[in-house]
């Protein structure tokens, strides 16, 4: 700062600069200006003649728990002396103005008149300044260079009203000593500092993470439509540890309990990092890092008996004779090549090839809500080469596992929720993944119909095209394989394209933004499967959205299948990519960092678990918020667990030119001969 010109700190409260001053922070401060609280002095700082900086003094917090415990008063102390304490409510260096350490100079200039100019203008002379910084924007360099002290951070909750809402805006607390003799003016003494405001943590009692988890640092997100005030986290946190104890039965020792739980409060916690370290350090101790490691990698608990567990009390909140089994894949961008079944394969999550782990997961959707049930790890091919031996010894893949392809292992995993009989289905979707292997569609069981997505390009035959072998002309190897010798098979991107394809417009579900609008046609079709149509015909369904994107999708659904349930067929598709949105941006899913086949799939077990949670919770709010309370959680603007799938959410009754009871979407031969391009 000695290369810079004098800098000019003055006082902008009622003087010609106020309105400058305003104008300043309401243009370029991020919190933008409104009246301060109580007591307000404002700072313009001046480089000849032109501001750089502005700040502002007013009231402090009535209550800020990190702050208290480090003064260490009672409340009467508080309340007779809280006027010595002053808030640093708005620091602003303007965005054109780069001049090193400016900040902290700032500060030391304007802290060191302070306490002489509040006492001038309020009668009461500050012993102590404080201040708050949010992370996700600030480091909080200046303060700490001007020799403020970190406290710690606030619970993430605001004033409202008369009491405190829960919004999960965590922010840090910085103070600054005017006064070194403050405590004994007061008339208190220094508590011990702690780093946070949780109660120190235990390793001995299960009962002390419960009260943790009574002041734990929630995601803002939980319920969304609903303000969590403080006495609804320590709600959360009791619901929490009575829905992780329906699992202790797949715990051989209480500690295993105690890990588990700190595990999935961190998934559903506001921690930037969801990771093993981040949440141990959260929720347990620096020694508790390495025992959660090896809880989800070796420790010897039951992950089939919870696995069971979850899907029965998922099957008892959702189950409906009509809903729909969701087979998709879900991809996780890796930068090593340690993982267990890393590779360099088609990564979803970027749109593109990319080195990345991909799992096969199984959903179900109902007019209830939705859920994951179950899935599998995708291990290429290559993985199975003897240079993989040794890798896939260090992480734990089982021995008896041989190379499967994303359907096959779809197959299995339903073929193991079938056998437990707990989620009955009318519906299997899928995405194209799936959708372009006949032999898994061909494995659907009688009684369930697949929708299934397709890609723009399957062939299909409109009619039923005349297929035989060729007679043999007497030269050349005697035909034995029949061919199509009438008949033409086209894309289905070009049925979509004829001006002749019937389009209707619908309103497919009632979104959070409003109705969400589609043109949907149904057609009969018979696909094409090396050269030659399939023996049944199909149902071809394309869904133009509002923006003109296309969708295709193929269904064995009977011909007489009304309009209005292959819309909701298709509605009961998108949950579980819900699902996964969910995953990634409320509960840790992509956040792991294991590396083992145990560890992948115990992670994903307690997403699963989470998101159970998530339902619980939202349907029990929706619950006692009575009837008005929406249906959906996307209110905002975030993920759901909980979407009304109800007829109103199909457009059967809505805006079609169909009635409302099962009407045959079959062409006649004439009207299927003119809807061909």
């Amino acid at each position: 700062m000695h290369t810079v010109p004098p800098i000019t700190v003055a006082v902008a409260s009622h003087s010609p600069l106020e309105p400058l001053w305003d104008r300043l922070v309401r243009g370029y401060h991020y919190l933008g200006y409104r009246k301060l609280l109580g007591h307000r002095l404002k700072y313009l700082a001046v480089l000849e003649g032109r501001p750089v900086a502005a700040l502002a003094f007013s009231a402090p917090a009535r209550v800020l728990r990190v702050r208290d415990q480090w003064i260490g008063w009672s409340a009467a102390q508080r309340q007779a002396h809280l006027d010595r304490v002053v808030n640093n409510s708005r620091f602003l260096i303007l965005p054109w103005v780069a001049i090193q350490n400016l900040a902290s100079h700032v500060l030391a200039r304007t802290l060191a008149r302070l306490p002489q100019e509040w006492a001038a203008r309020f009668g009461s002379r500050p012993w102590l300044v404080e201040t708050f910084v949010d992370p996700a924007r600030f480091h909080g360099t200046c303060y700490r260079a001007a020799n403020w002290r970190c406290l710690g951070e606030t619970f993430g909750s605001g004033k409202q009203g008369k009491g405190y809402v829960y919004h999960g805006a965590v922010k840090e607390v910085y103070v600054y000593v005017l006064e070194p003799r403050f405590r004994t003016l007061i008339g208190c003494e220094e508590a011990a500092v702690r780093l946070s405001h949780r109660p120190p943590p235990s390793l001995r009692k299960v009962e002390d993470l419960h009260m943790i988890l009574r002041h734990a640092d929630w995601h803002p997100e939980l319920v969304p439509w609903v303000t969590l005030t403080e006495a609804d986290c320590a709600a959360i946190a009791d619901e929490l540890v009575a829905f992780h104890a329906q699992f202790q039965a797949a715990f051989g020792r209480k500690e295993h309990r105690r890990l588990g739980l700190a595990y999935l409060s961190g998934l559903l916690s506001n921690n930037a990092a969801k990771s093993v370290e981040p949440i141990a350090l959260a929720f347990l101790d620096q020694d508790a890092v390495r025992p959660l490691q090896r809880f989800m990698k070796s420790y010897g608990w039951d992950h089939a008996a919870m696995e069971a567990a979850h899907q029965a009390l998922l099957a008892e909140a959702l189950a409906e004779p009509d809903g729909m089994l969701t087979v998709d894949s879900c991809e996780f961008p890796k930068k090593g090549t340690e993982s267990v079944g890393v590779a360099r394969q088609y990564c979803g999550a970027v749109g593109k090839v990319e080195n990345c782990q991909s799992g096969v997961f199984v959903g179900y959707a109902s007019r209830k809500g939705y859920g994951l049930l179950i899935s599998r790890l995708y291990l290429p091919e290559n993985w199975f080469a003897p240079a993989y031996k040794e890798r896939r010894e260090y992480n734990r893949v089982p021995d008896d596992l041989g190379f499967q392809t994303k359907p096959q292992i779809a197959r299995d995993l339903l073929a193991r929720l079938a056998e437990r009989e707990r989620f009955p289905a009318t519906w299997l979707g899928c995405d194209t993944v799936f959708g372009s292997d006949w032999a898994f569609l061909d494995a659907v069981p009688p009684g369930t119909s697949y929708f299934a997505g397709i890609r723009s390009d399957t062939l299909v035959f409109r009619t039923r095209p005349r297929v035989h072998v060729p007679r043999y002309r007497g030269r050349g190897r005697r035909p034995t394989k029949p061919r199509v010798t009438r008949g033409r098979a086209v894309p289905v991107s070009t049925l979509a394209a004829s001006k002749k394809c019937p389009w209707t417009p619908v309103v497919l579900a009632e979104g959070a933004k409003g109705p969400i609008r589609a043109e949907v046609a149904c057609l009969r079709v018979y696909p094409a499967q090396g050269g030659l149509p399939r023996e049944a015909p199909v149902w071809l369904f394309l869904r133009r959205t509002e923006d003109g994107q296309l969708k295709y999708a193929f269904s064995n659904a009977p011909a007489d299948t009304p309009l209005a349930e292959l819309c909701r067929a298709a509605t009961l598709r998108w949950p579980i990519e819900q699902c996964f949105q969910d995953g990634k941006s409320q509960v840790g899913m992509d956040h792991y960092e294991h590396r083992s086949w145990p560890a992948w799939h115990r992670h994903m077990l307690y997403v699963f678990l989470a998101l159970h949670f998530l339902l619980r919770l939202r349907l029990q709010f929706k619950k006692n918020a009575g009837p008005d309370a929406p249906a959906s959680a996307t209110t905002r603007g975030s993920g759901v667990a909980v979407q009304s799938l109800d007829g109103r959410a199909c457009a059967g009754a809505r805006a079609l030119p169909y009635e409302a009871e099962s009407h045959c979407l079959s062409l006649a031969p004439e009207e299927a001969a003119g809807a061909a391009p």
